[in-house]
């Protein structure tokens, strides 16, 4: 339940709040604001439908950490295999 909740609330940030996804960057015609693929929100609920929430807040932690004005673009999956 609590997952559920915690997506819901993600996919909310995502349409009305984002740099990347919400209704006024498209209304606006902006590119993509995130220097990750998948996007941080994207990441998140990938990782918590995968790993649980436990794992999902260290990974979440990390790549957020790793998110700064000198790092470069890059493909980020929650798997790397």
């Amino acid at each position: 339940m609590l997952k559920k909740i915690i997506i819901y609330i993600l996919k909310l940030y995502q349409k009305y709040l984002s740099l990347d996804h919400s209704i006024w960057v498209k209304m606006l015609n902006k590119p993509p604001y995130c220097k990750h693929i998948p996007s941080c929100s994207d990441y998140m609920i990938e990782s918590i439908e995968k790993k649980g929430l436990a794992k999902w807040l260290a990974k979440w932690t990390y790549r957020v950490l790793r998110c700064n004005p000198w790092t470069k673009w890059w493909y980020d999956p929650v798997d790397k295999k």
